[in-house]
């Protein structure tokens, strides 16, 4: 993969983002055309790769695992947890990309659920639920569903890409398939706000902050940002947070909706934000460790991440300053 460095010209990484959205789009386009089982072993060999070209996302992948299960998980063990990671969310896309070439038999044929009437109790109430879920499985899949086959609007909040016509053309995708979308800006939460109160389940990724803001809890043992939005929409709606995964299942999807979080008004604004946060965040350790190699955070997410990541660097540069000798001769060899 090509590296957008600071040094690149304007116009260089203008042609870069274009080359990555038509990229996007054909692979789409490809994957809806491709058979299941062609496009399933295609996504796996493209996982492969992945896996081979992009240490630092195997680095993070790899702390984050170990954080979830232990440091116990090593050598062998953890290198295949981790090639797992990057096959599941290799098969994300391709479920993603086929989904809106399904007819509503085949997306209920491969989607089960347990706990889905925390969401029927909740939308008995007249204001829809907030789903707070991990990025975990293939969570568009269970969007779809829940809008084709029970009815139920939906709706999620997306961070605008840098390339404007290819976010346009992804609203439109998901549109498609039953999922209403709202940027990430300063409108978002008058827009989530009437969406609850008129019915339309809110969908929000709740296990990594986004830009400035979120609240500090502890996460999988360390303090970290995570969101406060589904805590503050909570309070101001009266809306049900519900910790929601959707898992890959072998060929089809599986939604495990837990218990609402408690969201009462107990004090200050600020500290029910972050109490509800950190409930939730423990809900969602829960969903996590259910299957961890389906968590596709292969971003830094706590701040010991980010101190892991620059001594990852640093250890790698040196690495590459080596001499290489090469077998059989006694000449080194110097990268050039």
């Amino acid at each position: 993969m090509a590296d957008i460095s600071e040094s690149a010209t304007p116009s260089g990484r203008t042609r870069r983002l274009s080359a990555d959205a038509v990229l996007y789009r054909s692979g789409a386009a490809l994957a809806r055309r491709l058979p299941q089982p062609v496009g399933a072993a295609l996504t796996r060999a493209i996982s492969r790769s992945a896996y081979r070209l992009l240490p630092e996302r195997r680095f993070i992948t790899e702390r984050r695992l170990q954080r979830v299960c232990g440091p116990d998980l090593k050598d062998e063990a953890l290198a295949q947890a981790v090639q797992a990671s990057f096959e599941s969310y290799a098969r994300y896309w391709f479920d993603g990309a086929r989904l809106y070439n399904l007819d509503d038999a085949a997306v209920d044929a491969g989607f089960s659920h347990q706990g889905f009437h925390n969401i029927e109790e909740a939308m008995d109430t007249g204001t829809a639920p907030i789903l707070a879920l991990p990025h975990l499985g293939g969570w568009e899949w269970a969007g779809t569903w829940m809008a084709r086959i029970p009815g139920y609007p939906v709706i999620s909040v997306v961070e605008p890409l840098r390339t404007a016509w290819l976010f346009d053309w992804m609203v439109k995708e998901r549109r498609r398939m039953g999922i209403d979308i709202v940027p990430l800006g300063p409108d978002a939460v008058s827009v989530l706000i009437k969406s609850l109160r008129a019915g339309q389940v809110v969908c929000l990724l709740a296990d990594r902050q986004v830009g400035r803001g979120g609240v500090e809890v502890e996460f999988f043992g360390e303090r970290t940002l995570l969101p406060g939005g589904p805590a503050a929409l909570a309070l101001r709606t009266g809306a049900a947070i519900l910790p929601t995964a959707v898992y890959q299942d072998g060929p089809s999807h599986r939604g495990v909706v837990l218990p609402p979080v408690p969201a009462e008004r107990q004090g200050r604004l600020r500290s029910d934000v972050v109490r509800i946060t950190q409930d939730l965040a423990f809900a969602l350790e829960e969903l996590i460790r259910a299957a961890p190699e389906q968590w596709h955070l292969m971003q830094p997410n706590w701040p010991s991440d980010e101190e892991a990541i620059r001594l990852f660097f640093e250890e790698r540069k040196g690495i590459d300053r080596q001499p290489h000798r090469v077998e059989g001769s006694s000449q080194e060899r110097v990268p050039g």
